[in-house]
Order: C-alpha cells, then sequence, then structure tokens
C-alpha cells in the first residue's frame, strides 16, 4: 500500500466518524457520503473510493467504532453482501 493510499484510507475513515457525529444517534451514512467527502469533486470521481471507503468501515467494525446494517440490522462485514449503511456502534 502506498503512503497516498493510507492517506486516503485514514481520511476516509474520519470521514466516516465525523458525517456520523453530525446526525442523530441512530442515524446511517452510505459510504458514498464519505467517499463523496473526501473526494470532493462535482464528478463521479467519487466512485473510486467506494470500495476504499467499504473497506475503511470494516476497520472500524473492528475498531469498535462503527456497526455495518442491511436492511436496518447489524451484519458482519464478512457477510455483507451489496449496499450497506453504516451506524455508531451500539
Amino acid at each position: 500500500m502506498t503512503a497516498d493510499e493510507r492517506q486516503t484510507d485514514r481520511r476516509l475513515e474520519r470521514a466516516i466518524l465525523e458525517l456520523l457525529e453530525r446526525r442523530a444517534p441512530t442515524s446511517t451514512i452510505c459510504p458514498s457520503d464519505a467517499a463523496r467527502a473526501v473526494y470532493g469533486g462535482d464528478d463521479d470521481g467519487w466512485r473510486a473510493l467506494m470500495e476504499p471507503a467499504r473497506r475503511a468501515a470494516r476497520r472500524l467494525v473492528t475498531a469498535g467504532e462503527v456497526e455495518i446494517t442491511q436492511g436496518g440490522r447489524r451484519v458482519e462485514p464478512a457477510e455483507a453482501r451489496g449496499p450497506i449503511r453504516i451506524r455508531r456502534a451500539r
């Protein structure tokens, strides 16, 4: 992993936590919210950050900071297939 990739990973983790901090305790975010926040552009370049954002969410699950949900229910990161949401750990 390059230094730039590590920096992007840290920025995505921070973006997830900051976005959740600004919302109600029970609210969720989509990984795309973090990808867009880190990318910062007006075009679709944020899409390249979607998988890194999902990986950042998985790292934050391991750290006990967040949970990944599907259909409103907590799921284990390895079991998640398709669209996910991220919420504060309960």
